[in-house]
């Protein structure tokens, strides 16, 4: 008798949304940053785990941003996910502001708003913001209806890049520290209560009088709050990452590439050895100056319990990283340093450029840098 089998399901597409194709790189002659790629591909290979940790080990002596190529999603999946978030920020503004999110309670989930934040004085920025948070039912939440439409995609899009990246990029982390595998993705699971998200990040064209009065700053130089940051690639040169010598260089966006970089609570949990890596957002070269810079980003944060204490690991002893420092946040969790960041992001009364070193919970501070 014959077998029955089921046809193949059908691949997700995309609910009433144009492409989305991006601008051309700019021609303009910038100082790249030198960055590590990591080889996603290789991770199931034998040896290939060993291998891709002792490149990430020799790329984050450096500086806390590399890049990650053949991480299974296609370009125009990616692209479909920038097609989405063009669609909601093209929504109207009383449509959008339907979903805004608590900031100023350190809720960041749903909508933010440009001109929330002053990034020097009278310059506000000019950056939309929207967050989808992971989808289970804890963190459910009302959704703009293009949301809705498009959930099995954005869902199965964020799926793929915490169960296929974020997996894997741990793993790695594990293995640099010589602890079990495991060990960073038992405090990043997905069915748990965390920070993480997928964010729609739109930075809006300013005039040329509007980047004097900032002097070209976007967004000041300043560390994310989780264990990483994913950005998918946009080819809008804005990006700059600070190098230990206080230099900064830009971030190139290559084709095919995902840009990475650490954040604060893999700080905290090794001590300052994987680095919270300083990066900043500035006026794109003349020849893309004259277009909204879109992104497509994901937030990867520690289940919200997890308190944020240096990990046993005799790695960090042989290399002195087991020193409680002044600045650590132990008796802090990550769900706490979260929202407590995200509510001093929109205090009002000082402009962002006149900010350094800004206390955030129990004495830790966070520093921001010009």
């Amino acid at each position: 008798m014959a077998t029955l089998t089921e046809p193949p399901a059908p691949v997700p597409t995309a609910v009433d949304i144009p492409t989305y194709h991006q601008i051309p790189e700019t021609s303009a002659d910038l100082d790249w940053a030198d960055l590590a790629t990591l080889d996603l591909s290789q991770f199931d290979q034998p040896g290939g785990k060993s291998q891709l940790a002792k490149q990430l080990f020799e790329a984050i002596q450096k500086i806390g941003f590399f890049y990650i190529i053949n991480f299974g999603l296609t370009q125009e999946e990616v692209d479909r996910q920038f097609s989405i978030g063009r669609e909601i920020f093209n929504l109207p503004l009383e449509e959008k502001l339907k979903f805004r999110a608590e900031l100023e309670k350190g809720g960041y989930n749903g909508y933010k708003p440009s001109g929330l934040r002053e990034i020097s004085p009278g310059v506000f920025d000019n950056t939309e913001i929207f967050n989808i948070p992971k989808f289970i039912p804890a963190l459910e939440r009302p959704q703009p209806e293009i949301v809705n439409k498009n959930r099995p995609i954005i869902e199965g899009f964020a799926r793929h890049i915490h169960d296929e990246i974020v997996r894997k990029l741990l793993t790695l982390f594990a293995i640099i520290l010589e602890l079990p595998e495991d060990y960073f993705l038992k405090v990043h699971r997905y069915e748990e209560k965390s920070d993480c998200h997928l964010r729609y990040m739109k930075y809006h064209r300013r005039t040329e009088e509007e980047n004097k009065k900032s002097n070209g700053i976007w967004s000041k130089g300043h560390t994310d709050f989780g264990s990483l940051t994913l950005l998918f690639r946009q080819p809008v040169a804005a990006l700059q990452v600070r190098t230990p010598e206080g230099a900064w260089k830009w971030v190139k966006p290559y084709p095919g590439s995902i840009t990475v970089n650490l954040a604060d609570s893999l700080h905290f949990l090794t001590n300052g050895f994987l680095k919270s890596s300083v990066h900043r957002v500035v006026a794109p070269p003349p020849d893309q100056r004259d277009v909204d810079r879109l992104g497509v980003l994901y937030f990867v944060r520690p289940e919200d319990d997890l308190e944020l204490r240096p990990v046993v690991s005799q790695v960090l002893q042989r290399l002195g990283y087991d020193q409680i420092t002044d600045n650590s946040a132990v008796g802090i969790t990550a769900g706490d340093w979260v929202k407590a960041r995200v509510a001093k992001g929109v205090d009002r009364g000082v402009a962002r450029s006149d900010v350094g070193d800004q206390p955030i919970l129990n004495g830790v501070v966070a520093k921001y840098y010009d």
